[in-house]
């Protein structure tokens, strides 16, 4: 457990040391983040603000995992799948985020050039897993256990790219995908512990840390946004470890935050083009709550606190 506190530490002293670093040299170079004509209008005071401070917390946690890995003979294939996970989905991020920022515009990569880049990420990491003869049995519910590989891939698939994304829509209040994400890899890290996982409490340890770190600038009023490099990152992060703890379907507690922000966005799409009648006055849904009056610090604790107890509610049933 103290390696695991020596990877947080390493991590946070990383990101705290070069965060500033990027938001001056954001604000020396005039680049920020657009703000999308879409969104809450009051929103619009939040265009300029620095931007892909993912970046930095995601190569923190990745340079702090292997060293502490390393160091303690810890190095294997499991370790490499979670920093593919992490870096992969973070290089997708930022490209987009670079996109963006080069033309001046709320539109990076294109939907379809984000969805390949995603599918191809997981399928890396699956064929990593395979050649580490990785048992690829997945739980149905009522049915049991089911061994076949090719029904495992496209879980994986689906639950990268899923989650990735998932995380990336929360990302739209400031602190809010932070904090969020420090509980759920805070669960995981417990559940790695209790598993005797040590490649997995490191590298959620470490993740935690840059976490830490970045919300000091990342609280409201933010200073600097994750982006999607550090959104997509922390998804697609979240997804692995949920996998290779052999508990994939506990991010649906875990993450509950996540995956309702989704279901609001699903849900209004299908709702307009169906019936022409919206069902929340803005998704994704932590925006239907501002447009009710709440504030960003309301919203950001209650999202949060619904996050510690699906993770609570999680542990004490199956942990």
């Amino acid at each position: 457990m103290v390696i695991s506190f020596i990877a947080l530490v390493s991590s946070l002293v990383l990101t705290a040391i070069f965060l500033p670093w990027l938001i001056m040299f954001m604000h020396s170079h005039h680049e920020g983040q657009e703000v999308r004509d879409e969104g809450p209008k009051w929103h619009k005071k939040k265009s300029g603000t620095p931007t892909m401070g993912g970046t930095i917390f995601v190569i923190a946690a990745v340079i702090s995992t292997i060293w502490v890995s390393a160091w303690q003979h810890q190095i294997n294939k499991t370790v490499w799948i979670l920093i593919i996970s992490l870096l992969g989905y973070g290089i997708i991020g930022f490209l987009d985020d670079g996109i963006k920022l080069y033309y001046k515009r709320n539109l990076g990569l294109r939907a379809w050039q984000k969805l390949a880049l995603q599918i191809v990420t997981a399928i890396a990491i699956v064929l990593i897993a395979a050649s580490d003869n990785f048992s690829f049995g997945l739980y149905i519910p009522f049915a049991g256990i089911v061994k076949s590989a090719v029904l495992f891939t496209i879980f994986i698939i689906f639950w990268l790219v899923g989650f990735s994304n998932a995380v990336n829509l929360s990302d739209g209040l400031d602190g809010l995908a932070t904090g969020l994400s420090i509980v759920a890899y805070g669960t995981y890290a417990y559940l790695a512990f209790k598993q005797h996982n040590s490649a997995i409490l490191i590298f959620c340890m470490s993740v935690i840390g840059g976490l830490i770190a970045f919300f000091i600038f990342n609280h409201k009023p933010a200073k600097i946004f994750m982006g999607d490099a550090g959104s997509l990152a922390l998804g697609g992060g979240l997804a692995a470890v949920s996998i290779f703890l052999n508990r994939p379907w506990s991010l649906l507690l875990v993450g509950i935050v996540f995956v309702c922000e989704t279901a609001s966005v699903i849900l209004q799409v299908i709702s307009f083009q169906t019936t022409g009648k919206r069902i929340f006055k803005m998704t994704p849904i932590h925006h239907h709550f501002e447009m009710l009056g709440w504030s960003e610090w309301k919203v950001d604790i209650v999202f949060w606190i619904i996050g510690l107890i699906g993770s609570i509610i999680y542990l004490c049933i199956w942990g």
